[in-house]
């Protein structure tokens, strides 16, 4: 199905082993071609060639051998050393900046790319190696393979020399806001790029007497719900004429025997189906931003939190991921976002969901800021400003009900919490910008109607 798909492609891109194993396969390929050219045509076309003679290879077995011994050896080398040292830097700041620094550290391409460059190196030459013939009468030095393996070796070290700019980019905090940022606006693009109905629907509501004569489907394992395979479902629902109300979201932790969906009529499934149903739901060890998108927003609330502890003290990223949310739920609270209930191409009900809400995720996003932000007046500032922002962006009434109780929130907060009264008159100040803008929202919206 396309869920188990997507489980494996997921378990892909996360395997940091994958992308190197592949580059080491390819050069091993590599490695017999160029030595099969080498037996059969480009020893008697470099002696024609006199340029040739001067850019490639020209020594006996001895040195060939040297040369690949010492390529091959200086990668194992440069790779475990230079691999050790940015485990010990990334450690250290994954205390700062959470244990995400170590996953986004294992899923970054470059970074597979670079190891995989080294074992592909070491691969090639390692092969090479073993062709070279040292009997006397029977010399057989491959001067293009050799030769291709010093381009490596050089290679190598451009690849050395840019890793370490990398690394050190990588764990600046700025930059790791900046990656789970760009992650969270992914994900929201992603439901708001959902199939829309092409005509305006009636609220999904379920058949009656749903709830007496339906069955239940149970998670058959313990983990986060990864991904809700919704296309599958609806084929199943059509095939064997169902209604299913799904219960969990992506992000949820499931443990075996809770409630994965309810399907109506309830005679109709039998084992087969429910364990076809259950296949649609991806469960895994850890949650993952295919379609949870309160994960790379809960690592930007960690990040923010952990800045904002007594023992770091780092009020700037905490800002930084204060600015991030901010940018991600003003392009959330733009979208139209479609029903993620399914139909049939009768436009029957067939896979019920609950819809996306915008002030639950807000809620879930600053209810934990607001306890950090108290005491410190820049965040508080920052929030302000942040919802601020927002709030000409909405075009809702319940959007701009849950905008106005946070910025409430903020504020009777700031009255008892900080400790200067012209701190708290700034904090003022900004609540009256955030009601004009409000206004200036809710009269626009109005005026669209």
């Amino acid at each position: 199905m396309k869920a188990q798909l997507l489980k494996w492609l997921i378990r892909l891109r996360s395997s940091f082993w994958f992308l190197p194993s592949v580059m080491a396969a390819a050069a091993g390929l590599l490695a017999v071609a160029t030595v099969w050219l080498d037996d059969r045509v480009a020893s008697r076309w470099i002696e024609a060639q006199s340029w040739a003679q001067g850019w490639l290879y020209g020594g006996g077995p001895d040195g060939a051998s040297d040369v690949l011994s010492v390529i091959a050896g200086s990668m194992m080398t440069i790779a475990g050393v230079v691999f050790s040292m940015t485990l010990v830097a990334l450690s250290l700041a994954s205390s700062q900046l959470g244990p995400r620094l170590l996953r986004n550290f294992m899923r970054d391409r470059v970074n597979q790319w670079v190891l995989g460059t080294f074992i592909a190196t070491f691969f090639y030459c390692l092969l090479v190696l073993r062709t070279i013939r040292h009997t006397e009468g029977d010399e057989f030095v491959p001067q293009l393979s050799v030769s291709i393996g010093v381009v490596f070796a050089l290679a190598s070290l451009w690849v050395f020399i840019y890793f370490i700019h990398h690394v050190s980019v990588m764990i600046q905090s700025s930059e790791v806001v900046g990656r789970v940022g760009r992650e969270l606006n992914a994900c929201i693009d992603r439901f708001g790029n959902a199939p829309r109905s092409p005509q305006p629907e009636a609220p999904a509501a379920l058949p009656a007497g749903f709830q007496a004569n339906s069955k239940r489907v149970a998670a058959r394992g313990d983990g986060y719900l990864q991904i809700i395979d919704g296309d599958s479902l609806l084929r199943l629902a059509c095939a064997h004429d169902l209604v299913l109300e799904v219960h969990p979201t992506p992000g949820d932790y499931l443990t075996r025997g809770d409630p994965l969906l309810h399907a109506w009529p309830g005679e109709r499934v039998d084992a087969a189906l429910a364990g076809r149903i259950s296949r649609c739901f991806v469960v895994g060890n850890q949650r993952t931003s295919e379609q949870d998108l309160g994960f790379p927003l809960a690592q930007l609330v960690e990040m923010a939190l952990r800045a904002m502890s007594p023992g770091i003290n780092d009020p700037i990223t905490a800002i930084s991921c204060v600015d991030r949310i901010g940018s991600a739920l003003t392009r959330l609270i733009q979208l139209d976002c479609p029903s993620r209930c399914l139909r049939d191409t009768h436009r029957r009900l067939r896979v019920w969901r609950a819809d996306l809400s915008f002030p639950v995720v807000l809620d879930s996003a600053l209810d934990p800021l607001r306890e950090v932000a108290r005491p410190n007046t820049a965040l508080t500032l920052r929030l302000m400003a942040v919802l601020t922002l927002i709030a000409r962006h909405s075009t809702r009434d319940e959007d701009r009900a849950a905008l106005q109780r946070q910025a409430a929130i903020v504020c009777r907060e700031a009255r008892t919490a900080l400790p200067a009264a012209e701190d708290a008159a700034a904090v003022e100040a900004r609540l009256v910008d955030f009601g004009n803008a409000l206004t200036e929202a809710g009269q626009r919206a109005r005026s669209l109607d």
